[in-house]
Formats: C-alpha cells, sequence, structure tokens
C-alpha cells in the first residue's frame, strides 16, 4: 500500500495539471456532452452486429472526396475492421467513429460485444480469435485491422500475443488501454476489473517475448484519461513489438473514440498500407521495417503539433 500511494498521488498531480488549461475544461465539457449522448445509444448497442449487414463498400453515397480512398486503394478500404469496447459498455461507444471511417471509405467494420458479468480478457479474446475466422471466411481478406478502446485493447493485445493472432491482424489501434495496469484496479474487486492491475498474471503473460510479432501497434493515450491512471501506462512499451505511442491532449477516457484528431490518426495509419503491408508514404512506420521508425515518426509530431505527439 505504501508504494501504491505516491503514484497515486503523482498521478492525481499529472490528471490536474492537465485539467487546469484550456484544452483540458474543453475536454471535460466534450466528456459530459458525449457521456450523454453515449448513454441514449447504448441500449441499441447491446444487439450483436449481424456480418452480413456490417459492409458498407458502394461509392454512391460518398462525396469525390470520400470516394478516394475506395478508388485509390481498394485493398486498404476493404479490409475488415473489428472495434472492441471497454468495460461495462458495448459497441454503442463506436457509433460515431464507425461512421466516420465509413465516411473516409473504410467500408467493412465489425464490433465484437461480449459482458464482463460473465467473461474475462482472456475468455474474449478467444471470441475474437472466433470473429475474426468467421469474418475472414466471409471477406476473404487474411488479415484484419483492430480498434480496442479501453479493456477492449486489452483483449486484442492478449489475442495478438499470446493466442497467435499477429496472423491475423496486421494493425492494433488501442485508444486509453491500460498497457501497464491501471491504479484504480487496485480497489475494484471485480475479477475482471482485478485484471487490469499492473502485477496481475494478465500481464506477466503480456511482458513475455513475442519474438517475430507480425501486427503493427499504435496506442493513443490521453493526459486526461481519468480511468487509466497514471495516463502514461496507456502506452505500449515492450521491446518485440513495433509500437508507436500517440498522445492526444485534452481529452477524456469516454470522448478518445469521438475525438476529431484520433479519428484523423486512425485514418491516416489504415489507409496508407498496401496488400503485402508496406508504407505508401514514409510518414507512417512499416509493419515490416524496425528501422527508420524515429526518422517516421519525428514529421507526424510536428504536424500534430499540440495536439497531438509520439509519445516516448
Amino acid at each position: 500500500m505504501t508504494s501504491v500511494l505516491p503514484r497515486a498521488v503523482e498521478a492525481l498531480q499529472e490528471a490536474r495539471r492537465a485539467l487546469l488549461t484550456p484544452a483540458g475544461v474543453a475536454g471535460v465539457a466534450v466528456e459530459a456532452a458525449w457521456v450523454g449522448l453515449h448513454f441514449a445509444l447504448y441500449p441499441w448497442g447491446l444487439l450483436e452486429d449481424r456480418l452480413d449487414e456490417a459492409s458498407h463498400l458502394g461509392v454512391s453515397h460518398l462525396s469525390p472526396v470520400q470516394r478516394g480512398l475506395i478508388v485509390g486503394d481498394v485493398e486498404a478500404a476493404g479490409t475488415p475492421i473489428i472495434l472492441i469496447h471497454g468495460v461495462i459498455d458495448n459497441r454503442s461507444i463506436f457509433t460515431l467513429l464507425r461512421r466516420a471511417l465509413r465516411g473516409r471509405g473504410f467500408g467493412r467494420t465489425y464490433a465484437l460485444n461480449y459482458s464482463p458479468f460473465t467473461d474475462d480478457i482472456t475468455d474474449v479474446a478467444a471470441r475474437l480469435g472466433t470473429l475474426i475466422d468467421e469474418v475472414c471466411d466471409q471477406t476473404g481478406y487474411e488479415r484484419v485491422h483492430i480498434i480496442g478502446h479501453s479493456m477492449g485493447g486489452l483483449v486484442a493485445r492478449y489475442y495478438v500475443q499470446r493466442l497467435g493472432g499477429d496472423r491475423h491482424v496486421h494493425t492494433l489501434c488501442t485508444l486509453g488501454t491500460p498497457h501497464d495496469g491501471t491504479l484504480p484496479a487496485k480497489y475494484v474487486p471485480w475479477p475482471v476489473i482485478r485484471q487490469m492491475r499492473k502485477d496481475s498474471p494478465l500481464f506477466d503473460d503480456l511482458r513475455m517475448p513475442a519474438p517475430g510479432c507480425r501486427t503493427r501497434f499504435v496506442a493513443i493515450w490521453s493526459d486526461l484519461d481519468q480511468l487509466v491512471l497514471p495516463q502514461r501506462n496507456a502506452r505500449i512499451q515492450h521491446p518485440d513489438l513495433r509500437a508507436r505511442n500517440v498522445l492526444i491532449r485534452g481529452i477524456g477516457h469516454m470522448s478518445l473514440p469521438v475525438d476529431r484528431r484520433v479519428v484523423n490518426e486512425i485514418s491516416q495509419v489504415l489507409a496508407q498500407l498496401d496488400h503485402d503491408g508496406t508504407q505508401l508514404e514514409s510518414s507512417v512506420t512499416s509493419i515490416d521495417s524496425t528501422t527508420g521508425r524515429a526518422a517516421a515518426d519525428a514529421p507526424r509530431a510536428s504536424r500534430r503539433g499540440r495536439s497531438a505527439a509520439a509519445g516516448a
């Protein structure tokens, strides 16, 4: 307990500094507004996705600018995207993100629902593998992208690292995922929450070597995240993983999937891949390259300026 208290105080001080800024105040307002809207949408999110209704590859409803991805790179536009929500949530958290991705030409999005009352992270990871197999069979694609919010990112990461999922997952984007645990989990006795404690067996598994992992990771985190404490624990730091950490300032935990900067970051990452995983632009880190990543991140960090920067 004595070792936890200083970390808790430091985390609260970091959150306080982030909050007491114009961006922090605006972020709190956005968080409150989205939580209210999400509460209204929540009942609709309890319904399971139907695979035959999750593809929207037509271009007639898109503007000429939005058609660019489909016309310019059919492979990127058609690659299936799996969405995984966090604890005590459902697929409705992705309502606006899903629409934004479709508006940018990404035509196949699928959501995995699960119950935190009956499932733990490893169980859901196994279910994720079944869903990916079904999606690949239906679409003919061998690999998918995953976007995981909060605990959903841990589900996907466990599948990739521990269940051989790197064969099927090209890119994993996590939003506010406690990759190194979160302090609030220390005080919640719920089994699935206990798995998100820093010293849990789950993280022992995720810290194990993962040589040759083929999946590319992008961890998006916020200095205003009120559920991942300390906030920097939402970064991925593993020597065997091709990971890039992106800081988005002034946005709360629940608002990460609806923030315009987050949507733009995800869209840019997923749009710049050709069929074999190499990059169409040098500003995006190649899934097949372990060299030149710092150089590739530099121009992206400078373009994001104050709003977003690559994490250390």
